[in-house]
């Protein structure tokens, strides 16, 4: 891998190939990853996207902390640039977990690097419980130790009614016309996300499209089959993994900046609150007029985030 030592105004798309789920499943997959900034600074930046999102949804965030960070943004496995798994079973938490270890050890290699990375992690959503799975693996194993933590809109207690309401959309087979009609679901579907002008939400969009099979119209960029172990997720499944995910809160001793929408559906006030009084106790910003989750693309959600990171 040749190093890029400048940053640049737009990403470096890069690939890293990532093990089956299990030792019994030797398939492999590849992992798109958006690579910003200088490749071979020390600082590193991995951020991590939402549930149906990809990796461009970081732009803005990428291109501030560029000068600053080797900026990471994965594409998770079934979502933009990388593959699609053969089995829709492992659109869990855990192979996500997985991959971003072989990611690591990507980075790690390519630097020559010896000891474990330092790295600060922004994860919205998904992927705050990706960051949160990863940290709770040591460091020998996982290649990296968590400096600062950026939780956007996601902790340890997950309201069902927000998962019903992703699940009533994520996989269904949409087709579009023209960008402009696209643009317009995913708005439809995305209140929370706040207020963005039509070219903002136009940028956060067109990642997320690609050419039909067929060559008529578009479709969104994501495998289809993500939705199905989701779907089987009941209020029952989500509360048992609860105490689990507030013992790896818990166990944190990063520095940790949790963001909220005011009006979130996903995150509520207290599980917020309980976050800024227990276990690494969470620094707590919170927009109004955002909901789930915060897109990270507005100066003031931007300058949060960047003061944190280079505090």
């Amino acid at each position: 891998m040749t190093f890029n030592h400048e940053p640049a105004a737009q990403p470096q798309l890069r690939h890293v190939e990532c093990p089956g789920a299990s030792k019994s499943n030797d398939q492999t997959h590849r992992m798109a990853y958006w690579s910003w900034g200088d490749e071979s600074d020390p600082r590193v930046l991995i951020c991590v996207h939402g549930l149906s999102r990809q990796g461009r949804d970081f732009d803005a965030l990428a291109r501030m902390m560029s000068p600053h960070y080797h900026v990471v943004c994965p594409d998770v496995a079934g979502r933009g640039e990388s593959d699609w798994l053969a089995n829709p079973q492992n659109y869990q938490i855990f192979s996500y977990v997985s991959d971003m270890v072989t990611l690591m050890q990507h980075l790690r290699a390519a630097r020559g690097a010896t000891e474990p990375l330092s790295i600060d992690w922004v994860g919205t959503s998904m992927g705050g419980l990706i960051g949160l799975g990863f940290s709770s693996l040591p460091a020998e194993v996982s290649g990296a130790r968590l400096r600062r933590f950026v939780l956007n809109d996601v902790g340890p207690r997950l309201r069902h009614e927000a998962l019903v309401r992703i699940g009533d959309y994520l996989g269904q087979p949409m087709r579009f016309k023209d960008e402009q009609e696209a643009a317009a679901y995913l708005r439809s579907i995305s209140p929370g996300f706040g207020p963005h002008t039509d070219e903002v939400w136009m940028a956060l969009s067109r990642p997320l499209l690609r050419a039909a099979p067929d060559g008529e119209g578009l479709v969104l960029h994501y495998d289809p089959a993500i939705a199905e172990p989701f779907k089987t997720m009941s209020a029952e499944s989500a509360a048992s993994g609860e105490a689990m995910l507030w013992q790896v809160y818990d166990a944190l001793t990063c520095d940790v900046l949790l963001l909220r929408g005011k009006d979130s559906d996903l995150l509520d006030e207290d599980t917020a609150r309980m976050m800024t009084e227990r276990g690494p106790r969470a620094r707590l910003v919170q927009f109004e007029g955002v909901g789930h989750a915060p897109t990270l693309v507005s100066s003031d959600q931007l300058n949060v985030v960047s003061e944190f990171l280079r505090a």
